[in-house]
Formats: structure tokens, C-alpha cells, sequence
């Protein structure tokens, strides 16, 4: 597979930065639909602890509960997991998705109730990318242990991958790719919104590197452009190095010249090269939807991993609708992706529906 270069790769990511480019298209509050019980919690992550880009361990999480939550104590409930995009943090997500007047409005025409868990992934670079590093932390144990144990001890779930639902949208589109693939004893559908970052990428041009290496402290940092915080965000993730302070990361390119060394590094966490690997972990999944844009940039990539789960026997269905990376995204939510798990997890214990 060619290389993209890293500003094709950057532009993508910029979609995530641009979400209201377009007027939003999002649904009118559903008459009489009852309000959910929305909660603002701390969750304290042990895959975090100890990561050298100093990413606090103490996460930030939305916990939605159906409208019928507090009067009915006995019932147990599926749960849904939702990752946002780079330059989020999960209260810009909760913008985009126009919640809880979404959640409102799909459990009120129709769509029985389920918890909806929003985790802030937000890190030094804008963007966790969902992976695991020693210098950003292991972000996959943190959605997918730390996370899912606190919401089942703390809440009435049903404790069951049958029962749990993931879904993201461009970076948390990615991390519902990558997450999905590795961890189908967690989760048992997916829904993957417009994901960013399928294919590999190559280094950027070498004054941008320049300018990168230049950069020593946090206080530097910050002050980086979208290219420069989406590239380090991409190597603190991808290409971590525990004896390169201050940032423990290994950029694409040094003295003018490509690495491909960590160009490899970066190409193996792909979604659309690690397809081939995971592809019978893929195959367990109850049901996998994937949608995008028609104005996306993303909608190319984002086919191609449809047609290509669906030729290694990966049944999943795939969605151009009439948008752009971000404006339709809380019509989505209402209308097609808080349905859809409706159809796919289990509302009750030892619901038999699943291979």
C-alpha cells in the first residue's frame, strides 16, 4: 500500500477541527420525549498511571442514564461506549452530538433505554489516538478495562460483551476500528462514523520537522500548529521512545531524510494493514456499521475497509449519506446509531441472538 504523505494524512485530521464547516443538521426536540439523568464523573485508570507525557490517570466521563433508570432499581441496562474525534475533549463531543436531546429523542421514538458512556481522551497533543504507549499511557486498557469495570460496578449494566455497544466518530472512528479488532470479548457491535487515520501515512516535509524538533518544552508545545500537534500526537502514540525527553517520541524524519524505520512503526498501526491479522476476532462481532459523508475526505478509506471486511467474510453494512466530516453527525446519533444498537445488543440476560 503507497504511503499518503503526512499532510494528506493531517488534512483528514483537520476535518475534525472544522466540524461546523456546514450548517448542522440536527433534529428538533421530540414533543413529550423524557429527560435522561446525566452525570459528570472522574474515572481513575490504572493503565494510566505512570505514562511519561505526565496525562493525568483521572479521566473525565458523561454517564447518560435512560429516563426510566432511577424508577425501575431492579432492571439492568446494555451499555454504550462512544469515543470522540481529535480536538475534542468529551464536552466539545457532547456538543456535536447534541446530547442528551439526541438520546432524548431516539428512547423517545422508539429505541429502548441503555447507558450511554462518553469517555475525554483529550491529551497534551489533542488526541490520544486510542493506542497504547508508555509515553501517552495504554489507552486501549483504559476503555477497555479500567473503563468497563467502573461503569459495571458502579451502574446496572448487564455485564455482558452481548450488551456492550462501541462507537466513535474520525479519531474515535479509528479507535473503534483498532479497539474493535483487538477486543471482541469486550464489546459485541460496533459502529464506526467517519474514521480518520486507516491508511499509512508518510513523513512531512522536512521544515516541518525542522520546527517540530525544535520544539523543547510543554509551553512550546502548545503553540504548534494543527500539523504540528496532529504529527507529535501520531508519534507520542505510535513511535513512543522512553529515552527521548521531553517529548519520549521518534519523529518520521531527522536531517532531512525520511525514517522509515518509524514510518514501519507508524504503518503498523493501520487499521487497513492490520486488517489481515484480526480479521477472525472481526468475524465474532454481532453486527458492524460504518458511515461517512459524501463530502468527506475520509469516505474513500472508509469504503475500501468496508469492501475489504466484507471479502475476508467480515459481514458489516456501510453508509454514504448527504454530509460533510461533521454536520450530520447528532442526526446520525438519533436516527441511525442509537437504533441501530437497539437492533444489535442484548436487552436482557441470556439473550441468545448472537454467533
Amino acid at each position: 500500500m503507497k504511503l499518503r504523505s503526512i499532510a494528506a494524512a493531517a488534512s483528514a485530521l483537520l476535518l475534525a477541527a472544522q466540524l461546523h464547516a456546514a450548517p448542522p443538521m440536527v433534529p428538533p426536540p421530540v414533543p413529550g420525549a423524557r429527560p435522561v439523568m446525566v452525570q459528570h464523573i472522574k474515572v481513575h485508570s490504572r493503565a494510566l498511571e505512570g505514562n511519561l507525557e505526565g496525562e493525568s490517570a483521572d479521566r473525565d466521563v458523561i454517564v447518560y442514564l435512560p429516563p426510566d433508570y432511577a424508577a425501575n432499581p431492579s432492571r439492568r441496562y446494555p451499555v454504550l461506549y462512544g469515543l470522540h474525534g481529535y480536538n475534542l475533549t468529551v464536552d466539545g463531543f457532547a456538543g456535536l452530538l447534541k446530547t442528551p436531546q439526541t438520546a432524548e429523542g431516539a428512547f423517545a421514538t422508539g429505541t429502548p433505554g441503555m447507558i450511554i458512556v462518553l469517555p475525554d481522551t483529550q491529551t497534551l497533543h489533542n488526541g490520544s489516538m486510542y493506542s497504547s504507549s508508555v509515553t501517552t499511557g495504554d489507552w486501549e486498557g483504559f476503555i477497555t478495562h479500567d473503563l468497563v469495570a467502573y461503569i459495571d460496578a458502579h451502574y446496572r449494566t448487564l455485564a455482558d460483551r452481548r450488551s456492550r455497544g462501541l462507537f466513535g466518530h474520525s479519531m474515535g472512528g479509528y479507535g473503534t476500528t483498532r479497539i474493535g479488532m483487538k477486543y471482541p470479548d469486550v464489546f459485541g457491535a460496533l459502529y464506526i462514523m467517519s474514521p480518520c487515520c486507516l491508511s499509512p501515512r508518510g513523513a512531512p516535509p522536512p521544515a516541518a520537522v525542522a520546527a517540530m524538533e525544535a520544539i523543547k518544552t510543554r509551553e512550546d508545545a502548545a503553540r504548534l500548529d494543527f500539523m504540528g500537534h496532529a504529527t507529535f500526537a501520531v508519534a507520542t502514540a505510535w513511535s513512543p521512545n522512553p529515552g527521548k525527553p521531553p517529548f519520549y517520541a521518534d519523529l518520521p524524519s531527522a536531517a532531512g531524510a525520511a525514517d522509515n524505520g518509524v514510518l514501519g512503526r507508524w504503518a503498523a498501526n493501520a487499521p487497513l494493514s492490520m486488517l489481515d491479522q484480526y480479521i477472525f476476532n472481526l468475524r465474532r462481532y454481532h453486527a458492524i456499521m460504518i458511515d461517512v459523508g459524501d463530502q468527506d475526505g475520509l469516505r474513500v478509506d472508509a469504503k475500501t475497509l468496508h469492501d475489504r471486511m466484507a471479502a475476508s467474510g467480515v459481514a458489516n453494512d456501510f453508509e454514504i449519506y448527504s454530509g460533510d466530516h461533521g454536520n450530520a453527525v447528532a442526526d446520525r446519533i438519533q436516527n441511525h446509531v442509537l437504533p441501530f444498537f437497539a437492533r444489535t445488543l442484548a436487552f436482557k440476560v441470556g439473550e441468545v441472538r448472537w454467533r
